[in-house]
């Protein structure tokens, strides 16, 4: 069975116990990484994460789908979706190139 992904309090005690810092100023330090990324990729459409990969806003045109209860055909309207795009030293850490 694979393993479990982090939550957010294993990842604060994580952080807490690896730079000797209170758990409230490590989830403070989270929370604002995370509103700082929120309002940068609204504002700009971008944000970069170092190390981590890049987050931006995608334009998605209007397309037909199929209802999968139905079978019938409708439109699907266009729409902005968030996307992340990896780093490349990133995903070679995670999966290692094949030789």
């Amino acid at each position: 069975m694979a393993k479990k992904p982090l939550t957010k309090a294993q990842v604060i005690t994580h952080f807490a116990e690896k730079f000797e810092l209170p758990k409230k100023t490590v989830g403070a330090i989270l929370d604002e990484l995370t509103t700082l990324a929120a309002k940068e990729a609204k504002a700009a459409g971008a944000f970069t994460v170092p190390g981590v990969g890049k987050i931006s806003l995608t334009k998605r045109k209007a397309r037909t789908g199929r209802n999968p209860a139905t079978g019938a055909t409708i439109q699907i309207p266009a729409k902005t979706v968030v996307k992340m795009k990896l780093s490349k030293s990133f995903q070679e850490t995670v999966i290692p190139p094949k030789k």
